[in-house]
C-alpha cells in the first residue's frame, strides 16, 4: 500500500494550521482516495486501541477493512466465500485485499453466530487477517490472533473502507480513474454536509485528471431513491455548491470561484440517490464550437468512437465523452438549447434527450436562453435513461396507457447531416422502422413538415424556413449577451483595471453580432413566430396531444449517418451563430422532447489508422409536448424487446 497525504498549510506567521485533505493510497496495483470526511468509527472507548492495534499495517496509518452483511443465522464458509464473489462481482472499487479485515454484522432478527475454528480454512484462503463481529463469536479465545469483538460507531453501510489506525475513523474507499478522455474539468467529492469539494487527488497521466468513484456497496435503492448509486458528471454549466465553474472559459473559472448553491436540476439526481462525480467539459458557455478551430481555453474531450479523432459535437461535449468513454460512469447531464445534447449523443452514439421545454428548473446554470434552455441525460442503456429521465422529470409523470399509434417518418435528410444515405446506413434506418411498424403494430406514414406547413398553415407566414431562419441565433444571441456576456465583462472589468477577459471565438462572435442583428424588435418578432410556428405544430402538425397516448404520433428521422468530422480540420473563423431552419430545430422551436437512439454502425477507411474504423448510426424519436414519459416508456420497451441495444464504451458501440 502506497500511502500520499496530501496537507495544506494556512499562512501565518504565528504558526501554520494544516488541513487534511484525504489520503492517496495504492492497493494491490490499484489507486484510491480516503475521503477527508469520516463517516464512522471503529470500536468504543475501551476496545479501540487493542482492534486497531490488532489490524494496523506496520509502518502506515491507514488499512484496508470491509463491512460484510449477511442475514444467516449461523455464518458458514461458503458464505464467506459467496460474500467476496458477490461484492467483487458488483463492485468495482471493492477488491479482495479488503479482506484483509473483515467485519461481519448480521441483518436478521438476531446475531450470527460464527464458529470461528470451522472458518479457519476459508479465513486463510480469502487472506483475512482480522475477522470482528459485534457478537457471536465461539470456537476461539476473544483475544485470540486474528480474531475480535467490536462494534462500529455511526452509520456506515457495507462494503470496502479505509480506517485510520491512530483514530479509528472509517473514511469511504474511492477508486480513482484517470479521464484520459479529458471529458471532465475536474473531480468532486461531497464535503460531508450539503456541497462538494474538488477532488484533491491525481494520478500520473498525460493532460488527465483523476476522478474518485465510491463503492456501489454503499448503496440500496429505495422508493424515494431509485438511483442509489449511480454514478454522474454534470456539464460545466451548472453550478454545484463548494466548486467553482468555469461555463469552459478561464476567466469565468476565476473570477467567480466557488460557488454557494447547487442547481436544482443537479440536487434533484442527488435527492434521487444518484452520486456525482465531477464536472464535464463544454463548449465555452454552451455554444457550439469545433475542437481544432474554436476550443482555445480549453481542450475539447475526445470521442471515443471510432479511431478516436473524430468531432466530439457539443455543446455537451465533455458528458457525452464521458459515458461513452467509462464503464464506472453511468450518467451525465448535459444541457440542449439548438442540439447540445443531440448532437453528441449522434456523434458518440449514445442515447441521448432535449426534454420538453421546462421539465426541469434551469436555476443556477449558465444561460444560452431561456426561449429554449433544457436539460437532458446520456446514457449507454435505454432502459436506464428511460429509469433515469421518469424519476428527473416529476412533473412529467403519466397516467397513458398507450404508445403513439401513428408512426410519422420523416422524407426530408437531417439537417445535421450531409443527408445522404448510404447502402449501410439506409438499410440499418429501413430496419428499424421496419421493426418499429411491427412493435407498434402501424404501417409508418411518410412525414413532410414543409409541405404540411403549406397545406395547414392558414394565415400564417407562407414560408416556413424564412420565417424562422434568423429566429435561433437572434434570441440565443440576444439573451446570452444581455444575461451572461454583459455582466461578465462589467465584472472582470471592475476587478481587473477595465480589460476584458479573453471569450473563445464562438461565443465572442454571436454577441459581437447580436448587437446589430438582435436588436429587441427583432427579438420580439422572432418569439412570435416561435409562437405561431407552436401553435401549428400543436394543432396541424405532428405534436398532437392524444388522451391515450399523450401524443397522437411518433414522429422518427435519422440523425447521425456514421460519416466521419475529424477534429484535426481547421475551419474559417466564426462570424456569427447557426441561422437556418431543420427537422431537428423542430423540437427547439415547438418545446417538444426528443431522443436520440442509436440503432447501428457502419465501417469507414479512417486518415488516423489507416484501417477500417466504425461509426454511430442513431436516430431521432420525436413526440407531442410534455410527453417525456411515454418518450422513455417506449424507448425502454423497445430495449427491453430487442429493437434497440445498450452501447458499450470505447471505439465500438457493439464489439
Amino acid at each position: 500500500m502506497r500511502r500520499t497525504l496530501l496537507l495544506v498549510a494556512a499562512s501565518g506567521l504565528a504558526g501554520a494550521s494544516l488541513v487534511d485533505n484525504g489520503t492517496v493510497v495504492t492497493l494491490d496495483g490499484v489507486p484510491y482516495y480516503a475521503g477527508g470526511v469520516p463517516v464512522g468509527q471503529l470500536g468504543d472507548n475501551c476496545t479501540r486501541r487493542a482492534l486497531l492495534a490488532a489490524a494496523a499495517l506496520p509502518g502506515l496509518d491507514f488499512f484496508p477493512m470491509t463491512i460484510a452483511e449477511t442475514s444467516a443465522a449461523q455464518l458458514e464458509a461458503s458464505d464467506l466465500l459467496r460474500i467476496a464473489t458477490r461484492y467483487e462481482a458488483e463492485d468495482d472499487v471493492f477488491r479482495l485485499p479488503f479482506l484483509r479485515t473483515l467485519y461481519v454484522r448480521s441483518t436478521g432478527a438476531s446475531q450470527t453466530r460464527i464458529n470461528v475454528s470451522s472458518l479457519a480454512a476459508q479465513l486463510s484462503h480469502l487472506n483475512i487477517a482480522l475477522l470482528m463481529a459485534p457478537g457471536g463469536l465461539s470456537g476461539a479465545e476473544e483475544d485470540a490472533t486474528g480474531v475480535a469483538t467490536g462494534r462500529i460507531r455511526g452509520t456506515v453501510p457495507k462494503g470496502p473502507y479505509f480506517v485510520s489506525a491512530s483514530s479509528g475513523h472509517l473514511y469511504r474507499a474511492h477508486r480513482l480513474y484517470p479521464d484520459d478522455n479529458l471529458a471532465f474539468v475536474q473531480g468532486v467529492v461531497s464535503d460531508g454536509r450539503d456541497g462538494f469539494v474538488s477532488l484533491p487527488a491525481v494520478t500520473e497521466n498525460v493532460m488527465a485528471k483523476s476522478i474518485a468513484v465510491p463503492s456501489r456497496l454503499y448503496f440500496a435503492t429505495t422508493e424515494d431513491q431509485p438511483l442509489a448509486g449511480l454514478r454522474f458528471g454534470v456539464k460545466d454549466i451548472f453550478h454545484v455548491r463548494g466548486v467553482a465553474t468555469s461555463g469552459g472559459n478561464r476567466a469565468y473559472f476565476y473570477l467567480y470561484g466557488a460557488q454557494n448553491a447547487t442547481a436544482p436540476a443537479v440536487q434533484r439526481l442527488l435527492d434521487l440517490g444518484a452520486v456525482l462525480v465531477g464536472k464535464m467539459g463544454t463548449v465555452q458557455f454552451a455554444n457550439g464550437d469545433r475542437p481544432t478551430a474554436d476550443w482555445v481555453d480549453l481542450h475539447a474531450p475526445f470521442n471515443p468512437r471510432g479511431d478516436g479523432y473524430q468531432d466530439p459535437s457539443g455543446s455537451s461535449t465533455g458528458p457525452a465523452a464521458g459515458v461513452a468513454s467509462y464503464d464506472w460512469l453511468d450518467l451525465a447531464v448535459g444541457s440542449d438549447t439548438g442540439g447540445s445534447m443531440r448532437g453528441p449523443a449522434g456523434a458518440d452514439g449514445l442515447f441521448g434527450n432535449r426534454p420538453s421545454t421546462g421539465a426541469i428548473p434551469l436555476d443556477h446554470v449558465i444561460p444560452l436562453s431561456p426561449v429554449s434552455d433544457t436539460a437532458g441525460l446520456f446514457s449507454r442503456s435505454g432502459v436506464l435513461w428511460a429509469r433515469a429521465t421518469q424519476a428527473w422529470y416529476p412533473a412529467l409523470r403519466s397516467h397513458y396507457t398507450s404508445f403513439p399509434r401513428t408512426l410519422y417518418r420523416a422524407v426530408a435528410p437531417s439537417d445535421w447531416t450531409s443527408g445522404h444515405l448510404t447502402a449501410p446506413v439506409s438499410s440499418l434506418v429501413d430496419t428499424f422502422v421496419e421493426k418499429l411498424e411491427r412493435f407498434l403494430n402501424t404501417s409508418a406514414t411518410p412525414a413532410n413538415y414543409t409541405a404540411l406547413w403549406e397545406e395547414t398553415r392558414g394565415d400564417r407566414p407562407r414560408d416556413l424556413a424564412d420565417m424562422l431562419h434568423s429566429t435561433y441565433g437572434v434570441y440565443i444571441t440576444h439573451d446570452q449577451w444581455r444575461l451572461l456576456g454583459e455582466p461578465f465583462f462589467a465584472d472582470y472589468a471592475a476587478k481587473h483595471d477595465g480589460r476584458r477577459p479573453f471569450v473563445n471565438p464562438g461565443p465572442l462572435a454571436r454577441w459581437q453580432w447580436s448587437r446589430t442583428h438582435a436588436t429587441d424588435e427583432i427579438y420580439a418578432q422572432g418569439l412570435r413566430n416561435i409562437s405561431l410556428f407552436k401553435s401549428w405544430y400543436e394543432t396541424e402538425g405532428y405534436g398532437r396531444p392524444d388522451s391515450a397516448s399523450c401524443s397522437e404520433g411518433l414522429y422518427v428521422y435519422p440523425w447521425s449517418i456514421g460519416e466521419p468530422s475529424y477534429r484535426n480540420v481547421y475551419t474559417t473563423a466564426p462570424t456569427g451563430p447557426p441561422l437556418g431552419f431543420g427537422d431537428s430545430s423542430t423540437a427547439v422551436m415547438a418545446g417538444v422532447p426528443e431522443v436520440i437512439v442509436p440503432i447501428g454502425e457502419v465501417p469507414y477507411n479512417s486518415t488516423v489508422t489507416l484501417r477500417t474504423e466504425y461509426l454511430p448510426v442513431t436516430m431521432a424519436l420525436r413526440v407531442a409536448r410534455g410527453c417525456d414519459y411515454v418518450l422513455a416508456s417506449l424507448v425502454a420497451a423497445l430495449e427491453e424487446s430487442g429493437v434497440l441495444r445498450a452501447v458499450a464504451t470505447g471505439p465500438r458501440l457493439y464489439p
